[in-house]
C-alpha cells in the first residue's frame, strides 16, 4: 500500500520572505492563497441602530388590566341629570315636539322625554331665548302645550313659530295652591356598552440542528435575551413584536360589520364562517362615541389657543373632568411647544430665560410637559406609535388628511354598574379585560412543543407558541378626544 506524504513547510535558514514559509488554503487552483492579513477583524457586539423598538406601554400608563370569564363584557354608564332636548316649535307659538336629546340623538317617539305639565321651560332658538309654562302634555304624542311666561306666544317672545332647532331646558316647575301632585315619574337613564375579547396567536419555529448552532455575533434584545445562539434573539424578538400587538390590537381594531368575518384554517376558508367578529378598540371607540378634533386645516391640531378653547369648550358639555394626558406625534408636540413659547412676550424673536426655569449657563429648554387653561390641566408625552415608522408612522405619513395625530384621555376613575359583579365599581376610564379562571389565564400564555429541551412531540424542531384573548373598555368615551 502506497503512503502520500502531506506538504510540509520548507523552514528557511534565513530570515526571508518565502513562499515555502507560509499556510496555503488555496482554495483553487487561480488563488494565491488566503493570507493573514485577509482575516476579519470581527466586532462581537451587534450594533443596536433602532435603540429600544417596542413601543408597548401606553396602555399600562393610562389604564389598569382586569380578568374576566365570560365571552362578552358588557357595562353602564349613566346618563345625563338635567333634562335638555332640540324641539320643533308649532305654527302657532303655542306648542313644542321633541325631536333630539341632550346628545343630539334623536328620540324613539315623541313621548320619549322627560317634560312634564307644570314645568318651566328656558327655550332658545337663533333669534333670541324665552321662558314658558308646560300646561299639557299629550300622554301618547309627547306633544307640549306651552305658553309664554311674558307674552301671549312664543312669537311675540321672539321664538320664530315653526323654528325646528329650538334648543330647551327645564329649569324648575310651579304649581298652583290646594293643587295635585305630579303626574308621571321621570326615571333616571343609562346607557348600556358591550365588547367582546379577541383571540391572538403567533408562533416561532426553529429546526432542531439550528438549536445547537453557536453564532459568532453577541446580540442582545427588548426582552433581555443575550449571547451567542441566534434563536434566542429571534424568539425573544418575536415575543416583543406579539406584546406590541396586543397593545396596537387594542389601540386599532373595530368590530367587523354584519355577522363577521369567514374564519381561516391554514390558506384555506373554514366551514365556521362568523367567528371572526373583531371588537372596539380605542380609535374606533372614540370616533363612534367620543370627539374629534381636525383643527385648522393644513395645521397640526390642537397648536393654537383658539382650537383648545374649542377643545375646552366641549369637554364642558360632557363631563368637564379637570386632568387629562394628551399622548401625540413628534409634529404637533413641537407645534404646541411653540404655541405655549409664544405666549411668552420676550420669548418672540430669541430666547428667555427664567419663564422657563432656565439660566444663561445651561441649555434652553423650550419643551413643555404640561400647561393650564382655563380650569383645564394638560399633560403632554410624545408617543412612540404615532411616530415609529414600521407603525402608525409609516401611515401617518401617507395619510394627511385622516391621520391621528395625538389623543386625550381624562385622568382618573370612573363608577359604573358591572353586570357581571352586579355592583358599581371605580375603575380607570380606560383598561383592558382578559380571560382567566383558576384553569387557564390567558392573559399572555406561552409554552413550547417540538423535540428540542423537554420533548413533546416527533417534530424535529422547536416551536413557541404565544396566545392571549383580551379586549378593551373604554367608559365615558364622550371625556376622550381624537386629534387628526
Amino acid at each position: 500500500m502506497a503512503i502520500t506524504g502531506a506538504g510540509n513547510l520548507v523552514p528557511a535558514p534565513t530570515k526571508q520572505t518565502l513562499a515555502s514559509a507560509y499556510i496555503d488554503f488555496t482554495s483553487d487552483a487561480g488563488n494565491n492563497g488566503w493570507q493573514q492579513q485577509y482575516l476579519p477583524d470581527l466586532m462581537e457586539k451587534e450594533a443596536e441602530v433602532f435603540g429600544n423598538r417596542t413601543i408597548s406601554g401606553f396602555l399600562s400608563q393610562v389604564g389598569a388590566e382586569e380578568s374576566m370569564t365570560s365571552d362578552q363584557v358588557v357595562w353602564s354608564e349613566q346618563g345625563r341629570l338635567h333634562l335638555s332636548y332640540t324641539a320643533s316649535m308649532g305654527d302657532t307659538g303655542s306648542s313644542l315636539v321633541i325631536t333630539h336629546n341632550a346628545d343630539a340623538v334623536a328620540v324613539a317617539s315623541g313621548a320619549d322625554h322627560g317634560v312634564r305639565a307644570g314645568d318651566m321651560l328656558l327655550i332658545a332658538d337663533a333669534n333670541t331665548t324665552a321662558k314658558a309654562y308646560v300646561k299639557v302634555v299629550h300622554p301618547t304624542t309627547g306633544k307640549i302645550t306651552i305658553q309664554s311666561l311674558s307674552n301671549d306666544n312664543m312669537n311675540n317672545a321672539g321664538i320664530a313659530n315653526g323654528s325646528s332647532n329650538c334648543k330647551v331646558l327645564v329649569f324648575g316647575s310651579e304649581y298652583a295652591k290646594a293643587n295635585t301632585g305630579r303626574v308621571g315619574a321621570n326615571t333616571p337613564s343609562f346607557k348600556s356598552f358591550d365588547n367582546k375579547p379577541i383571540i391572538m396567536k403567533d408562533k416561532y419555529e426553529i429546526s432542531g440542528s439550528d438549536t445547537s448552532q453557536i453564532g459568532w455575533v453577541e446580540v442582545t434584545g427588548e426582552e433581555g435575551q443575550s449571547g451567542y445562539l441566534w434563536y434566542l434573539k429571534a424568539e425573544g424578538d418575536t415575543r416583543a413584536r406579539f406584546t406590541d400587538y396586543l397593545e396596537m390590537t387594542m389601540i386599532e381594531a373595530e368590530k367587523a360589520a354584519g355577522d363577521g368575518l369567514t374564519a381561516l384554517v391554514g390558506d384555506s376558508v373554514g366551514t365556521n364562517g362568523g367567528d371572526i367578529t373583531g371588537t372596539e378598540g380605542l380609535f374606533s371607540a372614540i370616533e363612534g362615541r367620543g370627539n374629534i378634533t381636525t383643527g385648522v386645516t393644513g395645521v397640526n391640531a390642537a397648536t393654537d389657543l383658539a382650537e383648545f378653547d374649542a377643545i375646552l369648550a366641549e369637554f364642558d358639555k360632557q363631563g368637564a373632568i379637570e386632568e387629562n394626558m394628551m399622548f401625540v406625534n413628534r409634529a404637533t408636540a413641537l407645534a404646541m411647544d411653540d404655541m405655549l413659547a409664544s405666549m411668552n412676550s420676550y420669548g418672540a424673536g430669541g430666547t428667555s430665560y427664567g419663564v422657563f426655569n432656565n439660566s444663561e449657563d445651561m441649555a434652553l429648554n423650550l419643551g413643555f410637559s404640561g400647561f393650564r387653561r382655563g380650569s383645564y390641566d394638560f399633560y403632554k408625552s410624545d408617543w412612540k406609535y404615532l411616530n415609529d415608522l414600521s407603525t402608525r408612522g409609516l401611515i401617518n405619513a401617507m395619510d394627511t388628511v385622516g391621520a391621528v395625530r395625538g389623543v386625550m384621555i381624562p385622568a382618573g376613575v370612573s363608577t359604573v354598574y358591572d353586570q357581571n359583579l352586579g355592583k358599581n365599581l371605580k375603575r380607570p376610564f380606560l383598561h383592558t379585560r382578559y380571560r382567566a379562571s383558576q384553569t387557564d389565564n390567558r392573559r399572555l400564555k406561552t409554552w413550547v412543543t417540538g423535540s428540542v429541551g423537554a420533548t413533546t412531540s416527533d417534530l424535529d424542531a422547536m416551536e413557541v407558541h404565544y396566545l392571549s384573548e383580551r379586549c378593551l373598555v373604554v367608559q365615558g368615551a364622550r371625556n376622550f378626544m381624537l386629534m387628526k
